[in-house]
C-alpha cells in the first residue's frame, strides 16, 4: 500500500497514512487549557493523514504532568474546540488522546489529589511537579467498587472531546500509565476480577474501551497498546502472558467495530504484533519509533510490505509540521532538538519551519 493513499478508520477518511504520534508537550499551563500556542502547532500538522493529541486527562486526579492539556473543565474544552477548528480550517483531522496517568504522578501534580494505581505498587524513581522533582508515592489501590466512576471520567471526557469538535478519541492504553498497570502482572497484583489472569488484567481496558465507543461511536474510538515496552515498571517480560493477555483484550474489543487499534511495538513485523492484527480484524496502527528515530524509508517498508495500514510518527512530526510534503517529495528534514520537548514557549514547538514551496 502507498503512503500517501486514503485509508478509512472507521468514520474518519485519512487523505494519506501518516499519523501524528501523541506527544507529551506540556505547554498548556497550570490550568490545563490548551492557548493560541498549542492551537499553532496542531494547525502547522494538519497536512498529515491524523493527528492525535497529546495525552489529556480525563479527571484532575488523572493528571500526570505539570502544563499537561485536560478534558475536564469547561476552559479546557473551548480550548480544545479552538485547536480542532483550527486543524480543519486547514483540511485535517484530529483526535483526542484520552490519558489516566494512574501511579505516574505526584500529588504534587494533582492539586493533592491521591494517587491511585491497581495495586499499591510504586515507581522505582522520580518524577516533576509543580514544586520540583519528587519521588513517586506509592498509589492507593482503586477498589472494585470505585472502578465505575474511572470508566465515567474517560467516558465524560470522550464526550467532551466530541463537544469540542474533536473527531474521535484513541484511549491510552499503553506507555505505563493506568490502563496499561492493569494489563502488566508488575503492577496489578489484584485478587479480584480485575486481577490475576490474563482476561482478568484486560477486563477494566475493554470496560473502558466498551464504555467509550457506547458513548460516542466506536467509528470514533482508537486505543494505543504498547505490549513488552517495559516502561516505568510496568514490566511485561514473560512471552506467553503478553500474548495471553493482550489477545484476551483484543478478542474482547474486536467485535466493537473500533476505528483503530495502534501498537507501539519494536517489532511491528513479528508475530505478537502481527496476531493481534488478525485477530483485531480492523484498521492497525504501527510504531516502532520509540528507541529510534522512524525514517521515511522505514515507514514505506511497513506500508509496502502490508505491515500496517498507517504509520505514526513522533519526532519526525515534532520537527517538521510539513512533514507529509516532505517525506511524499524525499526533501531533507529539520531535526529534533530533544532539550525543547518538554519545555515552555514557542522554542522547538512551533518555530520549527516549513519548506516554501
Amino acid at each position: 500500500m502507498n503512503m500517501f493513499s486514503p485509508l478509512i478508520l472507521g468514520d474518519l477518511l485519512l487523505e494519506n497514512r501518516l499519523v501524528m504520534a501523541p506527544l507529551t508537550r506540556v505547554r498548556s499551563g497550570r490550568d490545563g487549557v490548551p492557548g493560541p500556542l498549542v492551537v499553532e502547532h496542531y494547525k502547522q500538522r494538519a497536512s498529515l493523514g491524523l493527528i492525535v493529541s497529546e495525552g489529556t486527562y480525563p479527571s484532575h486526579a488523572g493528571q500526570g504532568f505539570p502544563g499537561q492539556p485536560g478534558l475536564v473543565t469547561t476552559e479546557q474544552i473551548a480550548g480544545w474546540r479552538n485547536v480542532a477548528d483550527a486543524v480543519h480550517s486547514d483540511g485535517g483531522l484530529i483526535v483526542a488522546q484520552v490519558m489516566h496517568a494512574g501511579r505516574v504522578t505526584h500529588e504534587g501534580t494533582t492539586g493533592g489529589r491521591e494517587v491511585v494505581g491497581p495495586s499499591a505498587v510504586a515507581i522505582d524513581g522520580e518524577t516533576r511537579t509543580y514544586d520540583g522533582k519528587a519521588p513517586y508515592p506509592v498509589p492507593r489501590a482503586l477498589r472494585t467498587d470505585e472502578l465505575p466512576s474511572v470508566i465515567a471520567d474517560f467516558v465524560q471526557a470522550s464526550r467532551n472531546a466530541i463537544e469540542a469538535g474533536m473527531d474521535g478519541v484513541e484511549i491510552h492504553s499503553a506507555n505505563g500509565y493506568l490502563l496499561h498497570e492493569f494489563l502488566s502482572p508488575a503492577s496489578n497484583l489484584r485478587d479480584d476480577s480485575y486481577g490475576g489472569s490474563p482476561e482478568n488484567r484486560a477486563r477494566f481496558v475493554a470496560e473502558v474501551v466498551e464504555a467509550v465507543a457506547e458513548a460516542i461511536g466506536a467509528g470514533r474510538v482508537g486505543i494505543r497498546i504498547s505490549p513488552e515496552h517495559n516502561i516505568q515498571d510496568t514490566l511485561e517480560s514473560d512471552a506467553d502472558d503478553v500474548r495471553s493477555t493482550y489477545r484476551a483484550l483484543v478478542d474482547r474489543i474486536a467485535p466493537l467495530g473500533l476505528s483503530y487499534l495502534s501498537v507501539l511495538h519494536k517489532d511491528p513485523a513479528g508475530e505478537l504484533v502481527q496476531n493481534l492484527r488478525k485477530a483485531f480484524g480492523g484498521p492497525v496502527l504501527v510504531n516502532s519509533g520509540f528507541g529510534e528515530i522512524t525514517s521515511r524509508d522505514e515507514a514505506l517498508s511497513l506500508l509496502a510490505d502490508g505491515i500496517g495500514d498507517a504509520v505514526v510518527v513522533g519526532r519526525p512530526a515534532i520537527a517538521n509540521p510539513d512533514l507529509a510534503h516532505r517525506w511524499r517529495e524525499d526533501l531533507p528534514l529539520n531535526t529534533p532538538d530533544s532539550s525543547t520537548f518538554y519545555s515552555d514557549g514557542a522554542k522547538g514547538y512551533t518555530d520549527y519551519p516549513a519548506l516554501q514551496r
